[in-house]
Formats: C-alpha cells, sequence, structure tokens
C-alpha cells in the first residue's frame, strides 16, 4: 500500500473563478487543510498555496496550483521533485464532466480525458499514474460548451449535489491518504450509487 503524500486540488485563482465548477478541486483541498488545521500559503517556488499537514503516518501536502489549470502541471512539478514525491503518491482532485453532479470517483492512472490541468500534469511529472478524485459537475451535452460550462458557476441543485459529492469523499480520505484506495473506493463508489 502506497500512502498519499501529496493532495492537490485543481482550480483557476481569482475571485471571479472562485465558485466556478471548474474549481471543485480547490474546494477539496480548502476542506482537507481545514480539517487538519493546515493553513494553505503562497509559496512562490511551488507556484501555488501549500500546506504541510502533519499526520500520524507521516507528513501530507496540500497543493493549489495559482497558475490556472492549463498549467497546473508546474506547480505539481515544482513540490513533487523538490520532496521527492512519486507519481503514485500523489492524488489530484478534479472537476469531471462525464459524471453527474452528486459522484465522486477514485481513479489511478489513465489519459486526460481533455482536461488541461491533467493534461499538464502528465507532461510535467512525466508519467500518468497517479492517483484522481474526480468530482462530478455534469455535461453541457454539447462539447462546443464545455469551456464555457465549466467556468460559470453550478445551479442551486447542481451545486447541493457537488458538494454532498465532496463530503462524501471527505469521509474516505484518511482512507485514501493512508493508502487503502480500495477500501476508500469501495465505500466511495457505493455510496454514489
Amino acid at each position: 500500500m502506497t500512502a498519499i503524500r501529496l493532495v492537490v486540488g485543481l482550480g483557476n485563482p481569482g475571485a471571479e473563478y472562485e465558485k466556478t465548477r471548474h474549481n471543485a478541486g480547490f474546494w477539496l483541498v480548502d476542506e482537507l487543510a481545514w480539517q487538519h488545521k493546515a493553513s494553505l500559503r503562497a509559496e512562490g517556488k511551488y507556484f501555488g498555496e501549500v500546506a504541510r499537514a502533519v499526520l500520524p503516518g507521516g507528513d501530507l501536502w496540500l497543493l493549489k496550483p495559482m497558475t490556472y489549470m492549463n498549467l497546473s502541471g508546474q506547480a505539481v512539478g515544482a513540490l513533487a521533485r523538490f520532496y521527492k514525491i512519486a507519481p503514485e503518491e500523489i492524488l489530484v482532485v478534479h472537476d469531471e464532466l462525464d459524471l453527474p453532479p452528486g459522484a465522486a470517483r477514485f481513479k489511478q492512472g489513465g489519459g486526460h480525458g481533455g482536461h488541461n490541468g491533467l493534461k499538464d500534469i502528465i507532461a510535467k511529472i512525466g508519467s500518468p499514474n497517479f492517483w484522481r478524485l474526480r468530482i462530478g459537475i455534469g455535461h453541457p451535452g454539447d462539447r462546443n460548451e464545455v469551456a464555457n460550462f465549466v467556468l460559470k458557476k453550478a445551479r442551486a441543485e447542481e451545486q447541493q449535489a457537488i458538494d454532498d459529492a465532496i463530503a462524501k469523499a471527505m469521509q474516505v480520505m484518511p482512507q485514501a491518504i493512508a493508502g487503502d484506495m480500495p477500501a476508500a473506493m469501495k465505500t466511495l463508489h457505493t455510496a454514489a450509487k
């Protein structure tokens, strides 16, 4: 079992993006930081906001890249290289068009599915083998609308479902971080039905 040493939440910096669907990853990392009483601080050399949570199993780094989504890998690569964190020890939390609001799924490896944040991380760390926690935001139904859709606020009922999915994911984070992904996946993926 490989423990998670770095949890990265993907999103865009700035008040205008704060409540947009693309920032679902930021929301979960904010929640994790709050839960572990770890304060996120701007760290220029890691191109983002960083916090260190001291857990029984060792340090857990939390990262919110402040590079804008398309350059997320710059932040992930810098921090992972500095602390010698392997791709398998990284969990990237991101919005997922292919899941409905209210669903959350763990997955290891795979492609980027057109997600520019994931695409850049794969390029910068040279491996797709990191873990992902995919937070469902739904799909606008037309691929030409995707860019617009992810940068808008969710409707109230969708936001409630996304918040519920984040809450469910938070319940299994201790297992996931400890490296017991099968248990975390079983609970989360069953709860989401």
